[in-house]
């Protein structure tokens, strides 16, 4: 099952003694924050949970699946997530 961002919402709602509202502001202004962040090239790490980056993929040949033809894939950012090692210990317990 995915957690959506109203769940986070209805969990820090449950788990803090903060109204709704409140609550959901946080969580907005969390993933904002982040992605505000992620867009300047910041890397973002929280400690014991992770650290997510923004890396630079360069121009490369690939093929169209359906048709098979050659193609060039162009240059893009993406971004990567590596969890710390108290996560990655928890997940494989």
């Amino acid at each position: 099952m995915t957690m959506t961002k109203s769940d986070l919402i209805d969990l820090l709602y449950e788990q803090a003694d903060l109204p709704k509202k409140s609550c959901a502001s946080i969580v907005e202004s969390t993933i904002d924050i982040i992605k505000t962040e992620l867009g300047k090239g910041t890397a973002v790490k929280i400690s014991g949970f992770g650290k997510w980056t923004v890396k630079s993929k360069k121009d490369r040949k690939g093929r169209n699946p359906q048709t098979g033809e050659a193609m060039t894939i162009s240059a893009r950012k993406v971004v990567t997530f590596k969890p710390s090692n108290i996560l990655s210990n928890t997940l494989n317990d």
